[in-house]
């Protein structure tokens, strides 16, 4: 059994001994912090905290836990059951509420859950935030309501409409166009909550032919729930045989975005936010901004609508800080997060499917000629394992002073930047074990790259 205490959440496995897996006790004493953090420093006086899950079969039973946690504490409990990520924070804006708390172990397999906190913009907590609640649970500084101060649960179902209703009224999202366009669209929701709002989303935007692969939301997960090419195959091998003219699939709790071309092949995990900020920046200028371990592809659409790319360290709430501070009108993360402020702050692959079916069909093309209308690049995955007596900051500052004469970021482990490739060194947070990412315009060269780095990190190490 697994349990992984993170300033962005808390995910473990179901079930094992009180300290060791995502079990009620641990739940109870994680929901009890969060309440008191909340209590302590948000300045909205609604008392609510709203709740969404996911479809995981463990969600009924981590969901009774946290709405008896939170009224216990004394909070009332906005509960909006089946709801996307995205959804939740939306709903945690709509309702004026104090926070939120999203039950969603993201992509990982079924046998895992997580509690995902939100603030009272909706938006996940920060690093100090993030480590005030852990310490509130680690002292178990927080203290019960008395029974005339208890919470009550109010149910909502109504919020997946609101979401549906507020993408439909973005400036961007052109339904006229879509509804023109006559797309046959396939979706693999993989038996999670994108089942009972991806198909709702699609009709409100005017696609009448819609090809459905694991809508029912009973969690047991019909492949592995990361949107991978390897995962993909089934969605890959229907395309063609539909006729479809586009594919979506998305993760468990619907922030991700993986897009499937006409002839079933990939569009590109990475180019889901490139395309669709190619459609924004084409009508609404403004800066950009991924995270370091994005696509370099993001980068080069954004300077030639003559606008400025920003880079920031890798995690969604690290992409948020920069787009504000930068002002930026779209952002996100290569792995199909796409962040649309005019929506909110917020990976969201209802927002990512809307505006990129109008770019769609405002350009005309198939999906594989947009996807090849794009820069191209390839990124290698790979990661080093270290002893865990081997000072990994070490190794990275040495890397660094070796390759001083190129362009090097270091607010997030180290990225050093050539003129035709990239690659980027990150730490492991649990493990002795550096990540390497390196991107460049065939895959022989981002895998060489990254292995060259390998060999120098073991080098290194003698």
């Amino acid at each position: 059994m697994t349990l992984i205490k993170s300033i962005s959440g808390i995910r473990g496995t179901i079930g094992g001994s009180p300290d060791d897996g995502l079990n009620p006790l641990a739940i109870v004493k994680f929901v009890a912090a969060y309440a008191t953090f909340i209590r302590k420093n948000t300045k909205v006086t609604s008392n609510k905290i709203v709740v969404g899950r996911d479809a995981r079969i463990s969600g009924p039973m981590v969901k009774q836990i946290v709405l008896g946690t939170l009224t216990g504490m004394g909070f009332d409990v906005v509960d909006i059951d089946l709801a996307t990520t995205p959804t939740t924070e939306l709903a945690v804006a709509m309702e004026g509420a104090c926070g939120g708390i999203i039950l969603t172990a993201s992509h990982n397999p079924k046998q895992w859950n997580a509690l995902k906190l939100l603030n009272e913009r909706g938006e996940f907590l920060d690093a100090a935030e993030g480590a005030e609640v852990l310490a509130i649970a680690a002292d178990e500084s927080f203290e019960f309501a008395d029974v005339d101060h208890l919470g009550k649960v109010i149910v909502d179902n109504s919020y997946k409409q609101k979401h549906i209703e507020s993408v439909l009224k973005l400036n961007l999202v052109d339904v006229e166009a879509i509804k023109a366009a006559n797309f046959r669209v396939a979706i693999d929701c993989v038996n999670s909550v994108g089942g009972i709002v991806l198909p709702d989303l699609l009709s409100a935007l005017g696609v009448k032919e819609i090809f459905k692969l694991h809508c029912a939301p009973h969690g047991n997960f019909s492949h592995n729930p990361e949107p991978l090419p390897e995962n993909l195959t089934e969605i890959s091998e229907l395309m063609p045989h539909a006729k479809a003219d586009v594919g979506f699939v998305v993760d468990p709790d619907v922030d991700r975005l993986a897009i499937i071309c006409e002839n079933g092949e990939m569009f590109g995990e990475e180019y889901t936010l490139v395309a669709v900020s190619d459609y924004v920046l084409s009508h609404t200028p403004g800066n950009t901004v991924s995270n370091l371990s994005s696509s370099r592809a993001l980068r080069d659409v954004t300077r030639a609508h003559g606008c400025e790319y920003n880079a920031a360290a890798v995690g969604e709430v690290n992409v948020v800080a920069k787009m504000k501070a930068t002002n930026a009108v779209i952002g996100g993360e290569g792995n199909g997060g796409v962040i649309y402020p005019a929506s909110h702050y917020g990976r969201d692959a209802l927002v990512g499917i809307a505006l990129f079916l109008t770019h769609l069909a405002k350009k005309k093309m198939k999906t594989s000629e947009l996807r090849a209308s794009y820069p191209p690049y390839f990124i290698s995955k790979q990661k080093v394992q270290l002893t865990p007596e081997i000072d990994v900051d070490a190794i990275l500052r040495k890397v660094k002073e070796k390759f001083t004469q190129y362009d090097i970021t270091d607010i997030d482990g180290v990225k050093i930047d050539f003129p035709d490739k990239w690659v980027h060194l990150r730490k492991s947070n649990t493990e002795p074990i550096i990540r390497i990412y390196s991107e460049a315009h065939t895959m022989q060269e981002a895998d060489e790259l990254g292995g060259e780095l390998i060999q120098i990190i073991r080098d290194m190490c003698k």
